[in-house]
This record gives structure tokens, C-alpha cells and sequence, in this order.
């Protein structure tokens, strides 16, 4: 495949929804990209052709965040095959079927902890060792996606993936705070009602048509909607830009 032009970035849970739009107009604008799976790769697969047929450059590359090891495997193929991460948008993560807190199993909060948020932080902290000048590098972007539940609560769906998404608003800004003076910013954004798969994945397919009468916009948004903010803030554009929760969200 020769040497990868571009700068590094790897963009978890990138094969569909957010993650894939994201992947996609990264590339467009010269990031060469890491492509996260856990289990699908036909759908990463299908992204990293995508954007080989565009003339970008792009990987696929398998871990379940939630597993230390295999992130480690990760970040390892990246760093052969990409050069040093310049740019991470820790976009992995999942929601589980409605219910009440009453209704909840421990079983359900470790899995929704260990993958939005445990896993969040095990890519960020391999980030930093590799874009910190502190750690020889030249510095980087991450960007979080957090959701618009953290900041509503999600009362009757997904109480715990609300409060997982608030861990990882509170770490954005403790992160970011943290490594100011080194070259990294960290930002966070909270899409709000967006067209993508993970819905259905919560039982609630019809989920944005059922609510979009509640936000100020009356539409749900589009996943290249949420990726425009997010490539926006990876970009040199953003370069004074840090510990943000940028809200996209239609004014919900």
C-alpha cells in the first residue's frame, strides 16, 4: 500500500452512523484514517473503500474499546501502518433497551460503562502518550461524542447511558484542562436526536420521527451534520478551541 500521507487519525466505532460520516469527511479533508470496529467489518470495510475510491487514505482496524488489550493491539497496527496519532474521535459506544432504573441489571451498567466510558478513556490515554509534547509529540485533537442525554437525563429510556455520557462530558473537561499546555485539545460534542442505527439497537427504530416534534428545529438531524462539527473541531481551525460541549442538537 506504500507509505500513508496525511495526518493520523483514528476514529472509533467507524463504520456506521456518526463514526462512518465522520471517517468520511475526514478524509476528505487529508487526514489519513484509522477505521474502529468491535465485531462488523464488512461496515468498516465498506467506509475504508469509500474513502479509498475518493483518493483518501484509510484502515480498518478491529478492538472492543472496552478491552484494554486489544485497544493496545490497536493503536500498535496504527502506529505501523499510519504514523503517530495526530487526531482521535472516541465515537464508540451503545445504548441499551428502554427501560427504568428499577428495571436496570449491574450487569447492564458495567457493560454501558465499560464501553462509553472505560473505553473512551483507555483510547484517550493512549492518545496523549503519543500526540503530548510531553511524550515527544507534536500535539493533537480529540474530540468526545457525548450525547444531549447528559445534559436531560433520559428519563424512562436510558437513564444509565445518560450518566455515562456525563462521565464523559466532566473527563472532556478535566482532560482537556490537563493537557492545555501540551499541544492536545480536548472537546466533546452532544448530538441530539440523530438518524443512525443505534436506535433500533435500543428497540426504538421510529425513535427521531416519535420525537422530533420536541425539538425547536422539528427534524432530527443528519449523522454528516454532527461529523461537520466534529472534523471542524479535529482542525487547525479550532486551534484555540478546547473543553468545549459543543450541543448539536437542534435546540433540544
Amino acid at each position: 500500500m506504500g507509505e500513508m500521507t496525511g495526518r493520523a487519525l483514528l476514529v472509533t466505532g467507524g463504520g456506521r452512523g456518526i463514526g462512518a460520516a465522520t471517517a468520511r469527511l475526514a478524509a476528505r479533508q487529508g487526514w489519513a484514517v484509522a477505521v474502529n470496529y468491535t465485531a462488523n467489518s464488512l461496515a468498516a470495510d465498506e467506509v475504508v473503500r469509500a474513502i479509498r475510491a475518493d483518493g483518501g487514505t484509510a484502515m480498518s482496524v478491529q478492538a472492543d474499546v472496552a478491552h484494554e488489550d486489544q485497544v493496545l493491539a490497536m493503536f500498535a497496527k496504527i502506529d505501523a501502518k499510519l504514523g503517530r496519532l495526530q487526531g482521535l474521535v472516541n465515537n464508540a459506544g451503545v445504548v441499551d433497551v428502554t427501560a427504568r432504573v428499577d428495571e436496570m441489571s449491574v450487569a447492564r451498567w458495567r457493560r454501558m460503562f465499560d464501553i462509553n466510558v472505560i473505553g473512551s478513556m483507555i483510547c484517550a490515554r493512549e492518545a496523549v502518550r503519543r500526540m503530548s509534547t510531553k511524550h515527544g509529540g507534536e500535539g493533537g485533537s480529540i474530540v468526545n461524542v457525548s450525547s444531549a442525554a447528559s445534559r436531560l437525563g433520559a428519563a424512562g429510556q436510558y437513564v444509565d447511558y445518560a450518566a455515562a455520557k456525563g462521565a464523559v462530558d466532566a473527563f472532556t473537561i478535566g482532560l482537556a484542562r490537563e493537557v492545555a499546555g501540551e499541544g492536545i485539545r480536548v472537546n466533546a460534542v452532544r448530538p441530539g436526536l440523530i438518524e443512525t442505527d443505534i436506535h433500533a439497537s435500543g428497540g426504538l427504530p421510529n425513535r427521531v420521527r416519535d420525537l422530533s416534534h420536541q425539538v425547536p428545529m422539528q427534524r432530527g438531524g443528519q449523522a454528516d451534520e454532527v461529523a461537520q462539527a466534529i472534523v471542524w473541531l479535529l482542525s487547525d481551525a479550532a486551534s484555540y478551541t478546547t473543553m468545549t460541549l459543543m450541543d448539536i442538537s437542534g435546540g433540544r
